[in-house]
């Protein structure tokens, strides 16, 4: 798998939420689980990466169980990011 071929995130209130966006995320998709940032005020992001279609998929499945149990502030896919994108990536998000 291309390293960039598409990168997910979904930011929530909560750590409860953003577990449960995490295991269905993984579960859903054929994606790389890349870790998780504690933002602020509550507000965590998890990110994972993986082909286009896949990401999409697990966003999906994210959000819908997150929000089961929890709030969402935000998400996003990105197709093909900028190479660059991998220094934020690193610096911000913590591996599991």
């Amino acid at each position: 798998m291309e390293r960039n071929d598409a990168l997910g995130f979904i930011e929530t209130y909560g750590l409860v939420s953003v577990l449960e966006a995490a295991d269905a995320m993984c579960k859903a998709a054929d994606v790389e689980l890349v870790g998780y940032e504690n933002v602020a005020s509550g507000l965590i992001s998890v990110v994972v990466r993986g082909d286009v279609g896949a990401v999409k998929t697990a966003v999906e499945a994210g959000v819908k169980a997150a929000a089961l149990v929890g709030k969402i502030y935000s998400t996003n896919v990105i197709a093909n990011p900028h190479p660059d994108v991998e220094k934020i990536i690193a610096k911000h998000v913590i591996d599991w």
